[in-house]
């Protein structure tokens, strides 16, 4: 690969890091996942990517699972349930064809209710973390807007790094030695109570983003993007490797893990075209998980908590403010209010039923105003 080349693929390795830092940072930090398995789990997932597809197909933390580890607290086999669920049916899925089917029988207006309330949820908690160090918190919120506004800018890893050193400066304290250290991966085994009550809290919402935007968005970007090989990275591919992905990888302690559209824009944006670059991402974090994971907790914790906060806020708005939330019909409207207030009242199971139901009531009203229309047209 030549030196140019591989220099704009390792600018597109940087670029879905907005995504990537802020929900692992935050289920490191706030729900005390174990660092190493995190990041071992997103290095397999994405070195195989990279390998399989050769185009710079992202690998996300799933958004909605996410939301609900930061703000309910999932235990390690309720996180490890999900994930392997989850993969069992995009495997199933996949395998038989059924992919395209099942997600067009999703109301869109329920699913971006689900993204708008657990979206709402995350920037919640954010605000929680900032009041723990309020100048810092606010700081780095108004230097991620201002970074943000810089085309190609790395805002979240600036922010973190600007936020970290003047977090220490103000408290200093030893730093923690990095030494390398050896890892093996840890067996998780869920329990049946952990399986109910992921189903519950976190794989039934967390479907239908999936389905959308990690399989079927992803896809008919990956083939405008690439239109002589993004042939490759069709429904079917996306949703099996999504699938075996979890399957494998959550009983190691991985986060639940998908594709992505906005992180194939941001990687293709930033100059990668091939999958060198999730290649390139999937090897710094091997290295840090094999070699250095009872060192990855102390480093993460220097991080000061009003910055992780701003972090989930921008990561909590970007869930919420997707672009079918503004291209919805007013007569949606009502479906997405309810599905969001459930969610961020009660949880996203029971908005996902409220959500459903009321997008029975509107598609049911409007059928019976249609012809009351098209009678006052011919008039």
């Amino acid at each position: 690969m030549r030196l140019r080349a591989l220099i704009q693929e390792c600018s597109g390795a940087c670029g879905d890091l907005g995504t990537f830092i802020p929900h692992v940072i935050g289920a490191i930090t706030v729900a005390g996942l174990a660092p190493a398995g995190v990041l071992f789990g997103f290095a397999v997932f994405l070195i195989g990517t990279g390998l399989f597809y050769g185009l710079p197909i992202p690998v996300q933390p799933m958004k909605a699972v996410s939301a609900v580890i930061l703000t309910d607290g999932l235990r390690p086999g309720e996180i490890a349930a999900a994930g392997m669920i989850l993969g069992i049916v995009l495997v199933g899925l996949g395998a038989t064809g059924a992919i395209g089917r099942v997600a067009r029988l999703i109301p869109q207006s329920v699913s971006v209710g689900l993204q708008l309330g657990l979206g709402l949820l995350m920037g919640v908690l954010g605000l929680k973390l900032i009041v723990v160090t309020p100048w810092i918190g606010l700081g780095s919120l108004a230097l991620l807007f201002l970074l943000s506004r810089i085309p190609h800018c790395p805002a979240a890893p600036i922010t973190l790094g600007i936020a970290t050193l003047i977090g220490w400066l103000s408290q200093p304290a030893a730093l923690p030695a990095i030494t390398a250290s050896g890892w093996m991966p840890q067996l998780v085994v869920p329990t049946w109570d952990d399986v109910w009550h992921s189903i519950e809290v976190a794989v039934i919402p967390q479907l239908s983003l999936t389905l959308t935007n990690a399989v079927i968005v992803t896809a008919a970007l990956a083939r405008e993007l690439f239109p002589e090989k993004g042939a490759a990275a069709s429904e079917r591919n996306l949703s099996i490797s999504s699938g075996l992905a979890n399957i494998l990888l959550s009983p190691l302690g991985a986060m639940p893990m998908c594709h992505g559209a906005g992180g194939l824009q941001a990687q293709y944006r930033f100059g990668s075209r091939s999958g060198a670059a999730p290649v390139i991402f999937g090897v710094v974090l091997l290295i840090l998980a094999i070699g250095f994971a009872e060192q990855a907790a102390p480093l993460f914790g220097l991080i000061p908590a009003g910055a992780v906060g701003a972090l989930l806020i921008f990561a909590g708005t970007d869930l919420a403010m997707s672009r079918r939330l503004f291209d919805a019909r007013p007569s949606c409207w009502p479906v997405i209010g309810i599905a969001a207030l459930i969610t961020l009242t009660v949880n996203p199971a029971i908005g996902l039923v409220a959500g459903w139901l009321s997008e029975l009531v509107r598609a049911a009203i409007v059928r019976r105003l249609a012809p009351t229309a098209q009678t006052l047209d011919r008039v």
